[in-house]
């Protein structure tokens, strides 16, 4: 059996333990050892982050040969069209190619928790939030898809990876789960189980901690 860890990406915060430069990373949230990111999320994104201490899993999950569906809600600047969801479905072109066909659905309600610091919104243009779900992983891919159909993304939330989802897991919160490894066929994506604050338990929000006691994450996919 293999651990894996849940996370909440707070947003600024990188997909790495260590940084140079004094920016949030994720030993601030994780204190486990011997945990390493299966992916990654941008900084300027938020939501489900899994991270691994099994090197076989962190493979599988990473992989997009396994075409593992992560779900992303996204608020864009304008109010998104029939139009634009039917191309992001079918696939746009992109400098680096054209995107797989992909899930996307227009979102009526949303409840998130506030981001600080706030998005920039332009006065008398109204936003809204759409559902995408993606079967591959190219750089910063959400916010380039949404642009190509002429509506930038101003917030972008993984909501979830494969079976995994982010339940009520606040920003910074984490819960730990065992799966079988390494293949992906135990998982409890969004269970009953809360978030516990001891870091002694298997559910974790940490305090945050000096990055000199840090250590430096691995494993890369795509960055939404």
């Amino acid at each position: 059996m293999a651990r894996l860890i849940l996370l909440n990406k707070p947003y600024d915060v990188l997909s790495q333990f260590t940084d140079g430069e004094a920016r949030q990373t994720l030993a601030e949230f994780v204190p486990h050892k011997g945990f390493y990111p299966a992916g990654r999320l941008d900084r300027d994104s938020e939501g489900l982050l899994l991270l691994t201490d099994d090197g076989g899993l962190q493979a599988q999950i990473s992989d997009p040969r396994h075409k593992m569906g992560k779900v992303y809600w996204a608020q864009v600047e304008g109010e998104i069209t029939d139009e634009a969801l039917q191309a992001l479905a079918a696939g746009v072109q992109l400098k680096d190619g054209r995107t797989r066909p992909a899930k996307a659905r227009r979102l009526d309600s949303v409840e998130v928790w506030p981001r600080t610091p706030p998005i920039r919104e332009r006065r008398h243009i109204p936003t809204s939030w759409l559902e995408l779900t993606l079967f591959e992983g190219r750089n910063r891919q959400v916010r380039r898809m949404t642009a190509a159909v002429g509506f930038p993304t101003l917030r972008l939330i993984r909501r979830s990876i494969g079976p995994w989802d982010l339940g009520t897991l606040a920003p910074g919160e984490s819960r730990m789960i065992t799966v079988a490894a390494p293949a992906i066929r135990s998982a409890s994506p969004s269970g009953p189980a809360p978030a516990h604050r001891s870091p002694g338990s298997r559910s974790t929000r940490s305090a945050p901690r000096s990055a000199a006691s840090s250590r430096k994450g691995r494993g890369s996919s795509g960055n939404p």
